[in-house]
Formats: structure tokens, C-alpha cells, sequence
């Protein structure tokens, strides 16, 4: 080779631009680098969310017949960041719905927050209600403990809302009454396929008088039936019992008795210082009806029942009274005889009744205090104690079903905080850290880039 070609060579290739091959694999190895730190925290994410969410989303198996249901022998306050009824996983079925004016029973701008407990566990959840809400009263628990009534504080389009509890999912009953501007649920039927509904319908354009109307809503949205009207004072529907085919229900000092299609039956006055005695007042056997009769002396309350056609006497009961309570409600009969009664005590700061309601029993949930279900056992010499509730809790409805099936259980009501709370603080948690990974990312890769570069010498 000449000493002009090498000359031409060396010339050729300086002037060739050079591949700057230490610099791309730096560069290449950091986007590497990048790459696996942003997978790897995209997998904390999703494990992050995973752990939270998994155990809310999950569908467990229902148990329809609630074969172990039984009534907790204590209720607790529902735990801060308790699931809702629409939460997963599904509560499928309650033993005891609860209100009352308990702190954790309190939401914002005026709302109630019912409480349920599971039917064979002490699996809790939370329902709100706009306004006030009262169990046995406004909601009602289904006689399978699979449902729940509540009204559904709609202004334009009342009516009523049921929850089902094994999927989560509210049905919306709206009301068929003409000019009606509140619906509230009163009671259920016998076979829980239909609802008995109160409506109030202004008499006068101002509205400063309301007519009560009573109808039978079947679930399956089908036609509804009128059953009763009248006025608001005398309090319809203030007690409503199912029977198999038949409805037992109280206005002023009346009982009335109609069959599954309105059609009314019987009809007869109360005695004095008596009340049709709870949704229970129907015997096991459909026969009779039972009336919470008052002492005006010592104030002790007794039950006793009467013929559903003419409101006589019937046969004898031999429970024991019921003492210190300003008013008790029938919740239905154990295997054994004994008759369940929620037993109220009054609160001592609560205003004076309204006139209107003096006709009704002595006590709502506006006047008590607490609750407690007795059991009156035939024969006993007192009643026993199956259900106390924590003090501020002050109306319960029980299941029909857990009732009949005469099971009471030991509880214990669940502490600390519930799956709500770990949720927002799981995604909390998962955001903030996002955050600050991303706030510090080029820290982070000057960091890891430090100790990755190769040390050079010579």
C-alpha cells in the first residue's frame, strides 16, 4: 500500500462519524432500568389494591335456608368503616335489624344508619335511610331475613325500597296511591311476597291535613291493593300482623282483620289501656289474636288474646308481666310457647307525645331510650332476658324465621374497625406511595445510575 492510499484511508475514516457505543448502553441499560422500576411498582399497585379490594369483591356461597340462624344474645355498635348491605361479600341474610340515635348510628345531613346482623354470625352491616328510620316501625326486616324494607325518601316519585341481602341489589316499589307524597313500609306479609305500605295524601292544597292509606304491594311489582284510608290521626297501620292469608291491623282504637286481597273480614274495638301487641300478635296457629293490655296502676304489661272476629276474651295466657317497660311489642312465638317482646324503656328528656298519637301505644322509638327482647316463657315466674342492646339503641325487628327457630346464641359483636376502613386506607396508602415514587423518580435514577456506572482508570 502507498503512503498517499494509507494517507486517503486514515483521512476517509476520520471522517467518518463514530457510533458512540459506551453511551447507548448506558442509555439503553437506564431505560431498562426505568422499565423494570415502573413494572415493578405498577405490581406492588396491583397487589396493593388486590389485597384490599379481593376480599370485598368475592362472591361467597349463600345459604338461602339460613339453617344455623339464631338470634345473638347481644348487639354491638357497628364497627367505624363497617361494609354496607351492598358491599361484597353479601350478607345473604340478617337475624336482627337496629336503629336508634347512637353516635355510629348517625350519618350526615339528617340520615339514619340502620344496623344488621348477620343470621348466624356476627357479620355486621350498615343500610342509611334518609330521615329518621325505627325498626318494627319504618324498616322492616323480612320474615326469611333475606329482605329489607326502608322508605325511600323520594319526594317526586315516593314509594318504598326493598334490599335484598344475597345480591346486593335495592328494588324500587313505586307508589300507585294518587297525589301521595310519602310511602312507608308497615309490615310484611305471612310468606314475605308482599308488603304492607302506608301512604299520606294532603287533603287540603296547603297540606295541613293528611289522609292515611293503606295497601298490600306484592314484591314481583304487580298491581296494588287498597286495603284502608282514613285520618292521619287516627294512625294507620300503627301495628300490622301477618298470617298466612290474612292481615290484622290498628287504627286509632280499632283492629281490623282482611284477607290477602283487602277485602275486610272483622272488625272490633279495643278495650281500654290495650293495642294490637306487635307484628307477632297472630298465634302460631292463626287462631287468635293477642293484644299488650296495661296496667294503669302498676304499669305492668300482660298479654292476652282475643277472638279475631269479635275481639272477645280467649283462652288464658300464662306468661309472666312485663315490669318497668314504657311499652312492649310482640316480635312472634319460640317453639316452646314463649312469646318474644321487645320491651322499651323511656327516655326521661323526650318531649311529650304529640296529641295524635295518644290513640297509639304509649311508646315510639322517638321516646325511648333502649331495648332489650324478652323471652315470657309459660309457667315462669318472670321474663328472661334472650337480647340486650348497647345504651341509645332503641328499636329492633327480629326475623320470623329466627324466632320460630328458637335458637339463641352467645355473641360477640365485632371491635376495632371494619373492611370500609382498610379499604380508603389501602388505596391511601397506594396513592401516596404512587406519589412519591413519581415526585422522586429522578432522584431515584441518579441514584441507581450512580451505582451502576462502571468505575474507569488507566
Amino acid at each position: 500500500m502507498t503512503v498517499r492510499l494509507r494517507e486517503a484511508l486514515r483521512s476517509t475514516a476520520e471522517d467518518v462519524p463514530t457510533y458512540p457505543v459506551y453511551e447507548r448502553a448506558l442509555a439503553t441499560a437506564r431505560r431498562s432500568r426505568r422499565r423494570r422500576l415502573a413494572a415493578a411498582a405498577g405490581a406492588v399497585v396491583l397487589l396493593a389494591l388486590a389485597g384490599v379490594t379481593v376480599p370485598l369483591t368475592r362472591t361467597p356461597a349463600l345459604d338461602p335456608a339460613a339453617a344455623d340462624a339464631a338470634l345473638p344474645d347481644r348487639l354491638g355498635l357497628p364497627p367505624i368503616g363497617t361494609l354496607y348491605v351492598t358491599d361484597r361479600p353479601r350478607l345473604g341474610s340478617a337475624s336482627v335489624v337496629f336503629t336508634g340515635p347512637a353516635p355510629r348510628l348517625r350519618g350526615w345531613n339528617n340520615t339514619s344508619i340502620v344496623g344488621l346482623v348477620g343470621a348466624d354470625s356476627d357479620n355486621y352491616r350498615i343500610m342509611r335511610v334518609g330521615g329518621e328510620a325505627a325498626a318494627g316501625e319504618t324498616v322492616h326486616l323480612s320474615p326469611d331475613g333475606q329482605h329489607v324494607a326502608r322508605p325511600d325518601g323520594e319526594e317526586d316519585e315516593p314509594g318504598v325500597d326493598v334490599v335484598d341481602l344475597g345480591t346486593g341489589r335495592t328494588r324500587h316499589l313505586r307508589s300507585s296511591v294518587t297525589d301521595t307524597v310519602a310511602s312507608t313500609p308497615v309490615g310484611w306479609s305471612a310468606d314475605g311476597s308482599s308488603l304492607v305500605v302506608r301512604d299520606e295524601v294532603p287533603v287540603a292544597f296547603d297540606g295541613a291535613t293528611y289522609t292515611s292509606v293503606l295497601s298490600i304491594v306484592p314484591l314481583d311489582g304487580g298491581r296494588w291493593t287498597a286495603l284502608a284510608s282514613g285520618a292521619q290521626e287516627a294512625r294507620f297501620g300503627s301495628t300490622v300482623a301477618a298470617a298466612p292469608g290474612r292481615l290484622a291491623y290498628q287504627y286509632g282504637r280499632t283492629v281490623t282483620v282482611a284477607d290477602a286481597q283487602g277485602r275486610e273480614l272483622s272488625s272490633f274495638p279495643l278495650p281500654d289501656e290495650s293495642w294490637l301487641a306487635g307484628k307477632g300478635a297472630w298465634s302460631p296457629d292463626g287462631a287468635t289474636l293477642t293484644l299488650a293490655t296495661r296496667r294503669a296502676d302498676t304499669g305492668e304489661w300482660t298479654l292476652r288474646q282475643v277472638d279475631p272476629r269479635t275481639g272477645r276474651d280467649g283462652k288464658a295466657l300464662r306468661l309472666p308481666a312485663v315490669t318497668g317497660a314504657v311499652s312492649v311489642r310482640l316480635l312472634g312465638w319460640a317453639p316452646d310457647g314463649s312469646a318474644l317482646v321487645a320491651a322499651y324503656q323511656q327516655d326521661p328528656d323526650a318531649p311529650e307525645r304529640p296529641l295524635e298519637e295518644q290513640t297509639g301505644p304509649p311508646a315510639t322509638a322517638e321516646q325511648v331510650s333502649s331495648v332489650r327482647v324478652l323471652a315470657l316463657t309459660p309457667g315462669a315466674t318472670a321474663p328472661r332476658t334472650v337480647l340486650t342492646a348497647p345504651a341509645q339503641v332503641n328499636a329492633v325487628d327480629i326475623a320470623d324465621q329466627v324466632i320460630r327457630g328458637g335458637r339463641v346464641r352467645d355473641a360477640e359483636p365485632p371491635g376495632g374497625v371494619g373492611g370500609r376502613f382498610w379499604l380508603w386506607t389501602g388505596l391511601v396508602t397506594v396513592l401516596v406511595a404512587g406519589a412519591v415514587l413519581y415526585g422522586t423518580r429522578r432522584r431515584t435514577r441518579r441514584w441507581l445510575d450512580g451505582r451502576r456506572t462502571p468505575a474507569t482508570g488507566y
